[in-house]
């Protein structure tokens, strides 16, 4: 079906037809949360938002919770994976699972994202944005995404929203688990772990492997399968000294192979990615209105190509102080936070820190939510850069809720960009203006909502044509301009026995400065999944469909539209034991994220996994 909104198979569309009238119901996922279809409500509080704990009710951000549960039926191997099936996100890949990976938030680059692994910021000054490919779903429990900027809460990169993401905590008696699953590609999975607390002291680890033989990642070069293998570790350490003090530490680290075509014919090209967190947090609680909290925290991100010579090394830490005052229905906020860049790469040994205060005041009284928050940042190499945010929400009738905010960001430009052989030193913060206007529904387990804003983003940093820099092919330069406009309708409700949940993007993202759509951006974007028990499974199915985009900045290279399939079932096969079955792509659907790169065809997994019950 070319030229078509969507490109599906015709097997799909009683489905979809299904899936779609329901969505268009009142629903179950606005009120700030969009839970999936058969996830239950995570605890009514969100501390991505604004940096503290707030309850649902009273965050006007944009907010998408993910818990444990959908975690473990998605048969992601790594959040990329996981998070491109959330309203408002979309995934580009260079191949497959273990391949250079870009999530776009609300059509916005991957570097626009912050992205934070229980509070330890991750990102590469050598690409730009997280690497989405290192990070493993491992011992994760909790995922937070904000959309919408947040710039004046988080400083630099928080253009387009926030990922958090975080791991176990223990709690209860001693609970081991042990899990094992197997696919089609030669796929393997190994994980295992404990948690749980004694005394004052909580604990978790966990560590996880993952194999897979792989598929052609190109349809040029090499034609060899491109597999790859992953380890993980993480862990969690809890001191409660007494009912107002409480230490923390956390640290996980991923080390990923993975195979990969290169544009020289029959090279046997693999990047090994490592990557490292730690940080260490003490929490206070001075009065019953005071409070505050003290992190210190290291990432670190190395990856390595052969055999074509590369290596880069990425090191940030960062340094927080956050005070809180809570009095009535008022919330009071001050932070000092250090960060510090450092990019080791040839010929680039370099580094750069920020300083900065950040103020917030927030709201929540009878029908009235406020939310205020300025901050200023000064960089060692670009002075001061001031941002701030205002977003105000109204509840008119019962369960309904008006919201709107504006706001403003910025992003330095990486190490790279300015210092490597196409760098420039000269080029200046891109900057970002959004404003956006929220409608929200929620009641008895049901919700929907819309949401439409627009972000103009100036200085947009492009790769244009021989200048200033060493390289003769091109150069990092200040000429662009993008502005993402766009509406995401979301909503889940029950039917009958069927929990149903869907949404749908309607996006615009273009350069500004050329007319042209930035690439690799669908226009329109439809999720929708619905899922139901039968004795004692619970089956699921999902479907996913993109409109075409284009994959070069000039619009000339179009990537056709498609429609996935995807269907899951698990349930407790005896005492402790629970089995997972999942087939991605059902149909076998041959579709690109990237021109020239394949993705995978149909997916077949099974896993086993045993905890016993506390």
């Amino acid at each position: 079906m070319k030229n078509r909104l969507f490109s599906f198979r015709p097997a799909a569309l009683p489905l979809a037809v299904s899936c779609a009238l329901a969505a268009l119901a009142p629903s179950r996922a606005q009120g700030v949360a969009n839970p999936g279809a058969d996830a239950p409500m995570l605890p009514g509080t969100v501390v991505t938002a604004t940096r503290v704990a707030q309850p649902l009710t009273d965050v006007l951000a944009d907010v998408t919770l993910i818990d444990e549960q959908q975690i473990q039926a998605s048969g992601a191997v790594n959040i990329a994976d996981l998070l491109q099936r959330q309203p408002g996100l979309a995934l580009s890949r260079n191949g497959g699972a273990g391949s250079a990976s870009s999530l776009y938030i609300r059509g916005a680059d991957n570097r626009f994202t912050a992205v934070y692994i229980d509070g330890v910021r991750v990102d590469s000054q050598a690409t730009g944005g997280a690497p989405w490919e290192a990070i493993a779903l491992g011992q994760v429990e909790r995922i937070e995404i904000v959309r919408g900027p947040a710039a004046a809460i988080y400083g630099s990169d928080a253009v387009a929203g926030v990922v958090q993401v975080f791991t176990k905590k223990g709690e209860g008696a001693f609970t081991p688990y042990v899990g094992v699953g197997a696919g089609n590609r030669r796929t393997g999975k190994l994980e295992a772990g404990f948690s749980g607390a004694s005394g004052a002291v909580d604990y978790a680890l966990g560590a996880a492997r993952d194999v897979s033989r792989g598929f052609n990642a190109t349809t040029f070069g090499n034609p060899d399968a491109d597999g790859y293998h992953q380890s993980a570790f993480s862990g969690r350490l809890g001191l409660q000294i007494n009912a107002d003090h409480r230490l923390e530490l956390t640290g996980a680290r991923t080390e990923m192979k993975a195979q990969y075509d290169d544009f020289m014919p029959g090279n046997d090209d693999v990047t090994s990615n490592r990557l490292f967190t730690l940080g260490a947090a003490w929490r206070a609680q001075w009065s019953q209105s005071y409070s505050t909290r003290l992190s210190v925290s290291q990432s670190q991100f190395r990856t390595e190509t052969t055999p074509s010579p590369y290596m880069a090394k990425t090191t940030l830490q960062n340094y927080l102080f956050q005070n809180e005052w809570r009095q009535g229905a008022h919330l009071f906020t001050a932070a000092l936070e250090r960060r510090g860049d450092k990019l080791l790469t040839d010929p680039i040994d370099g580094s750069r820190h920020q300083d900065a205060v950040a103020l917030g005041y927030g709201y929540s009284g009878g029908p009235h939510t406020l939310q205020v928050n300025l901050r200023h940042d000064h960089d060692s190499q670009f002075g001061g850069q001031t941002t701030g945010g205002v977003a105000y929400g109204y509840t008119f009738a019962p369960g309904w809720r008006v919201t709107g905010a504006a706001g403003t960001s910025f992003r330095v430009p990486t190490l790279y960009q300015r210092f490597s052989e196409y760098g420039d030193a000269s080029l200046t913060p891109e900057k970002g203006r959004n404003v956006e206007l929220g409608l929200r529904w929620a009641a008895q387990g049901s919700s929907f909502g819309v949401v439409a804003y627009r972000n103009r983003i100036t200085n947009l940093i492009d790769f244009g044509a021989a200048g200033p820099c060493a390289s003769p092919y091109g150069c990092y330069v200040n000429t662009g301009r993008a502005v993402l406009r766009g509406v995401t309708v979301s909503g889940a409700h029950k039917l009958g026995p069927v929990q149903l949940g869907g949404s749908f993007d309607l996006l615009d993202p273009r350069n500004a400065a050329t007319g042209k759509l930035l690439a690799r951006r669908a226009r329109r974007t439809l999720k929708l999944n619905a899922d139901t028990r039968l004795g004692q499974w619970t089956l699921g199915a999902e479907w996913q469909a993109a409109s075409r985009r284009y994959d070069d900045a000039a619009n000339t290279t179009r990537l056709g539209g498609y429609g996935l399939v995807n269907l899951y079932a698990s349930t407790t096969i005896a005492d402790d034991w629970s089995l997972l079955a999942r087939i991605d792509n059902l149909g076998d659907r041959n579709y690109h994220l990237a021109g020239g790169y394949n993705t995978p065809g149909r997916t077949i997994y099974v896993g086993l996994r045993w905890s016993p019950r506390r």
